[in-house]
């Protein structure tokens, strides 16, 4: 019988062997101008060995291997890394001796693209793609898989290779670890010498809008292996490509007839990538040209298109983009860290669309993180110790409000939630971290978020016979680390119920475009994308500024103002977020007397007010007057920024509002008919800019001294991004140099073969060697160089990737 295994071991090597030489022809495309050598060069110089393989390609070249590789994934894997590392060592000897290289795969799978649920015994074996939730991820371990060892006693060395039944390796190796020789003598481990690889075990749960009406999602264990672990976290969507296996388990040393089932993984797509979006040059020229438009208030038609489909709300939507926004975080020289994060939170009756505008900046936040008050705990929002149930080990796990990081945190129902769990954020919204000191471990985690919540009143609706303070019920230490609340009324009026009564019935009768009368709704949910990759021709098409107006959304044509879209409204504030504004004289006494009236106003106890108006109030008005001038792609903070931070400010804590003249009503009617009228606000004539350069050819000398008498030049922390020269605080450099900086930028753009940025490191270390220069220049000058180019509108510099634009 072992004489008969013997022929069929053979014949499976050399069966592996021609299957490799296949992967091998697959590979080495150099001759048919393909595109797998190159990504094979580019892996060496990263110093990788995962190399990723679209599956519709091998189907295209050799239909045979890819239909035996769905089929038969491990021994097909196996061959194809084979074929890999034999490659690499022909190209790169040195690189590829003793190391070994691995496949992944992406593309079209089809029917083998399936879920936990679906996947059953007649998937055993195949290659197979399955998408699902992330809800555990176990802790990153060493597993051998080669071990040598040295006898004293005999001056030999022995090696040993270890597989298991997670490896793709059919035969799992037997035998213990060895710590004696043949003849009884004592082994010492060389551990310098031995062979480790990342071993981590990822729990994936159904999606539950894929899982049937009325049944618990199912899961599947995933193990990763070397270079693919830790590429998630829980709670992300993922889809994993891998090899489905069944595992032998034993029950009191027998082995039962029940299987568990595992998925070997090679390839992990996270399908909900954090990820910021991408900007072109000519996007970059349209947000600047938004920006500095003189029809109307930039700040107001921002706010006035976040979340259209809400009606009213004016000031609330006006301090929600100041929370998108943000301020500016500063860590002074001592270690204080003072927050540019701004917390708001609603407070009111049911139906007020509180839980609606949550959902809204869910949608559009870049990285935003929703919990709800009754099913939140206090270490659910911060950080959670547990025990590992494989090791034994006590580990910390982050919570809602660390996975936030430079995000948003929206609780709803925050009423809800116990004093002692609200209790556990207060560290988080003021200092943003979290620290830990519980079962011998101590640490200090990062948590630097906005927090925006919804809640009830007391007694579930508003008592107008009470103060707001008894109405809200919260304690001052917490309601002071909110920036601004804001009570929602629903107030009985006839002709406000039937604007908002009209409204609705709008939203309801709206159909998307092409959609038939009649036709039935779907109740699946989106349909399902069967290939990995995902479709970029949405983010190729050119940015639409404004919405196309819509009766039944935006109502007659008339009584609208323009609504951007939700693309442009990302991109404006992710570059908008990345701005430093610096405050001016003008603004910090203004700012400086409405901290004082607020304060004599509290003292004498003349108004009813929503906030205890302490010394953070004073913190929050610098911030929202930052956040408005960040709105207007403004380096410095002007007066009219406090202004509009003093009025939101009135509005949140004694729902005051300023009242506007009739002739500024009418004015702001005019301007609503001239964009009515004209589509492009964009297009300046030249008299247009003749007279704008008439007016304000440079910053008057009076604000420069008050600028250069503000105390606001610190000296630049490890935290904070080198900022860009503002005008009127330094001196400009020649005109010979910065023509001489236009021609090196012009250069390094046009030796980049049409390439839209290039890293301001790269321009700070190349701007002198160009030439040989009598003048060099130093960072300072690059940077007013570049300061002045974006004044000429000739390029942007982002300061959150630190990447030039050309436009």
């Amino acid at each position: 019988m072992l004489a008969a295994a013997a022929p069929r071991v053979e014949d499976d090597e050399l069966q592996m062997k021609e299957f490799q030489r296949e992967y091998f022809d697959f590979l080495d495309d150099g001759k048919r101008q393909g595109a797998y050598i190159d990504k094979i060069t580019n892996m060496i110089q990263a110093q990788e060995r995962r190399l990723i393989v679209n599956i519709n390609d091998l189907r295209k070249s050799k239909p045979s291997r890819a239909i035996s590789l769905s089929k038969n994934a491990a021994k097909e894997i196996i061959s194809f890394q084979r074929a890999l590392k034999e490659l690499v060592e022909q190209l790169d000897s040195e690189f590829g001796r003793d190391k070994d290289f691995y496949i992944g795969f992406e593309g079209s799978f089809g029917s083998k693209h399936v879920t936990p649920r679906s996947l059953s015994a007649r998937n055993l074996n195949n290659l197979v793609c399955i998408e699902g939730i992330v809800t555990k991820c176990s802790l990153v371990r060493p597993k051998v898989t080669k071990s040598v060892h040295y006898c004293p006693a005999t001056k030999k060395s022995m090696e040993r290779q270890y597989t298991d039944l997670t490896s793709l390796e059919a035969y799992p190796s037997g035998g213990g670890y060895p710590t004696k020789d043949e003849e009884g003598n004592p082994l010492e481990t060389e551990y310098g010498k031995c062979i480790y690889q990342n071993h981590q075990t990822v729990t994936i749960q159904e999606m539950p809008e894929k899982s049937p009406a009325g049944q618990l999602p199912r899961s599947m264990d995933v193990i990763c292996d070397n270079d693919i672990v830790d590429k998630c976290k829980p709670g992300d969507r993922v889809q994993v490509i891998g090899a489905y296996r069944c595992l032998p388990s034993k029950q009191q040393g027998f082995s039962s007839c029940t299987f568990r089932t595992i998925l070997i993984c090679n390839n992990i797509k996270c399908l909900n990538v954090d990820d910021n979006p991408t900007l072109s040059a000519m996007d970059i020229s349209k947000i600047k040209k938004f920006s500095q438009q003189k029809r109307g208030n930039v700040f107001e038609m921002l706010a006035r298109s976040l979340a259209p489909s809400i009606h009213g709300h004016e000031y609330i939507k006006k301090a929600v983009l100041c929370l998108l926004l943000g301020g500016v975080e500063k860590i002074l020289e001592n270690g204080t860290r003072l927050r540019g994060d701004i917390n708001i939170m609603l407070i009111g009756d049911p139906s007020t669309a509180k839980s609606q505008v949550l959902r809204y900046v869910l949608h559009s936040a870049p990285r935003a993180i929703a919990t709800t008050g009754r099913g939140t705990s206090g270490v659910g929002l911060t950080a959670a110790i547990t025990t590992d149930k494989d090791s034994g080990e006590r580990r910390l796990e982050a919570g809602a409000m660390v996975l936030a990081d430079r995000g948003i945190v929206c609780i709803d129902e925050f009423d809800k939630m116990s004093d002692i769990d609200r209790t556990a954020i207060h560290e988080v919204m003021e200092q943003g971290r979290v620290t830990i000191s519980k079962a011998g471990i101590h640490a200090k985690l990062n948590a630097r978020c906005s927090v925006l919540a919804a809640a009830n009143p007391v007694y579930g609706r508003y008592d107008e016979y009470k103060n707001p303070m008894d109405n809200i019920g919260m304690q001052d230490s917490l309601l002071s680390r909110f920036d601004l609340l804001f009570i929602v009324l629903d107030v009985m009026d006839p002709e406000n119920d039937a604007r908002i009564a009209e409204f609705v019935l709008r939203m309801h009768r709206y159909r998307n475009p092409g959609e038939q009368d009649g036709e039935p709704l779907r109740t699946d949910g989106d349909v399902d994308n069967l290939a990995t990759y995902e479709d970029k021709k949405a983010d190729e098409e050119d940015m639409e500024i404004y919405v196309k107006h819509d009766n039944l959304l935006h109502g007659k044509k008339k009584n609208t103002h323009k609504l951007c879209s939700l693309q442009f409204l990302r991109k404006y504030i992710h570059v908008a977020k990345n701005l430093t504004p610096v405050l001016t004289r003008e603004a910090s006494e203004t700012i400086s007397n409405e901290y004082a009236k607020l304060r004599t106003t509290d003292n004498l106890g003349n108004k009813s007010k929503t906030l205890p108006i302490t010394a953070r109030a004073l913190e929050t008005l610098i911030r929202l007057s930052t956040a408005h001038a960040k709105a207007r792609m403004s380096k410095i903070v002007e007066k009219k920024d406090a202004e509009a931070a003093v009025e939101l400010v009135n509005f949140a804590y004694f729902k005051e509002t300023l009242k506007k003249s009739k002739k500024r009503k009418e004015n702001e009617d005019e301007e609503s008919d001239e964009e009515e009228d004209d589509d492009d606000p964009f297009k300046f004539d030249e008299k247009d800019n003749r007279k704008r350069a008439r007016k304000d050819p440079k910053p008057s000398q009076a604000s420069q001294e008050d600028e250069e008498t503000m105390e606001t030049d610190q000296p630049a922390t490890a935290a904070d991004p080198p900022a860009v020269a503002t005008d009127g605080v330094r001196e400009k450099v020649s005109a010979e140099k910065l023509e001489a900086f236009r021609t090196f930028i012009h250069e390094i753009f046009s030796d980049g073969h049409n390439i839209d940025q290039v890293p301001l490191d790269r321009i700070l270390e190349e701007v002198n060697q160009s030439g040989s220069r009598p003048d060099p220049f130093d960072e300072e000058e690059v940077h007013e160089c570049i300061d002045q180019m974006m004044q000429d509108n000739q390029i942007y510099l982002d300061m959150g990737t630190r990447a030039v634009f050309l436009i």
